[in-house]
This record gives structure tokens, sequence and C-alpha cells, in this order.
């Protein structure tokens, strides 16, 4: 995949755990995880909008596009 997750990153300088994150963001630990280990398909605004604002960051800190060998081959 293209579009990397670098939430890990994001949680580390922050120094908030998964369980203080997941709370305020409302979501599962499961659907936490997933974002975490860049295992999603999509992610919806408000939920990168709320991320943004608790860990005081941009979309940009959280998400990260790096060029596909393999996309490239498919065109």
């Amino acid at each position: 995949m293209a579009i990397i997750v670098n939430l890990d990153v994001m949680m580390a300088k922050r120094k908030i755990s998964s369980t203080e994150l997941s709370k305020k963001l409302g979501i599962t630990m499961a659907n936490l995880s997933i974002l975490k280990t860049n295992k999603a398909k999509a992610i919806r605004f408000s939920t990168l909008e709320a991320l943004c604002r608790i860990l005081d960051c941009q979309p940009g800190d959280i998400l990260e596009y790096v060029e596909d060998v393999e996309d490239e081959d498919n065109i």
C-alpha cells in the first residue's frame, strides 16, 4: 500500500497510550490497532480530524505517501 499510517510515531511523540487514544476517539482498541498496523483500507475524515485534534498535529504527520513499485507494474 502506498499510504503509510504513522500513528504509532505520533502517539509516541505525544506520549499517549492506545487505551487513552481509543477512549478519546471513541473507537475500539481493535479498530485503533487496524489503523496503527497499516491494515486499514480507509479512514473517515471525522476520525482523521479527531486524531489531529487529540494529537495536536496535521494529517501529514499521520499519513505518508510512499511510492509502491507494485502499483506502477499494474498501470
